[in-house]
């Protein structure tokens, strides 16, 4: 049976998750884009299927998530940079009776990655000549630095690490402080995104990196994220889903 699923924001992943729904079981019922002609341009409570996939803007996902959420619709959350609202979001969900499901990062691959990425920091936190890295690559159109997916990678290293307390992720004009993880950020042409962790002493370098190839791999990960939540009630994370999906 095929997912009737609402697009919110057309850019270049509303454009591939509309096609490659119809390969993962969903059929785009309306698409949600006041830039985009052919589009509705706001959302409209009689327009909407049972899940909608958000992937707008930083500056309009809150907005779009209050007006869904009060139109009782399950929700993917693909937009990143509104982090600091988790506790709002999840209040909507609660207090609408909807489910909600949000990602740094729609990949499976980058979910593994994270996986393989907690393991080392584990690993390697028992060898205090190791120093610890991060830096993340996008195109230059992104409009949020760091990446979602870089905050979620370094709260992973911190999460294993007894020596780093705390990441940074501005440019420093000083000397880096030993408790200080620095997870540093490049927006330059078109790349998809790229995402390096290290683990550097004196004698050798341990790097794991994840390198996505297409945005399908984002599209991918946010209509198994639709199927998945739909009927859910609560604020659920693309790890959660995937925990589940391992186990």
């Amino acid at each position: 049976m095929m997912l009737d699923i609402s697009l919110i924001g057309y850019g270049k992943m509303g454009r591939m998750l509309q096609e490659l729904a119809s390969s993962h079981g969903c059929r785009v019922h309306s698409i949600v884009d006041p830039l985009q002609e052919g589009c509705l341009k706001e959302i409209d409570e009689s327009q909407l299927a049972a899940v909608c996939i958000d992937f707008s803007h930083p500056a309009a996902v809150l907005d779009n998530l209050r007006k869904l959420a009060a139109a009782k619709r399950d929700i993917v959350v693909g937009t990143t940079g509104w982090n600091d609202h988790l506790d709002e979001v999840r209040a909507l969900a609660k207090d609408n009776g909807i489910g909600i499901l949000w990602g740094a990062n729609f990949s499976i691959g980058m979910n593994i990655f994270n996986r393989v990425t907690q393991y080392a920091a584990a690993l390697c936190d028992k060898f205090p000549q190791y120093d610890i890295y991060g830096f993340e690559l996008h195109h230059n159109q992104k409009a949020d630095s760091p990446s979602g997916t870089a905050i979620q990678l370094a709260q992973t290293i911190l999460g294993q690490s007894s020596r780093k307390a705390k990441a940074v992720y501005d440019k420093l004009d000083r000397r880096i402080e030993p408790d200080e993880l620095h997870f540093a950020s490049v927006r330059a042409g078109s790349i998809p995104g790229t995402h390096t962790v290290g683990f550097d002493s004196l004698s050798d370098t341990v790097e794991l990196i994840h390198r996505v190839r297409s945005r399908a791999c984002f599209a991918q990960g946010a209509l198994e994220a639709a199927k998945w939540i739909a009927g859910r009630k609560g604020l659920y994370s693309f790890n959660q889903m995937m925990e589940e999906r391992l186990c």
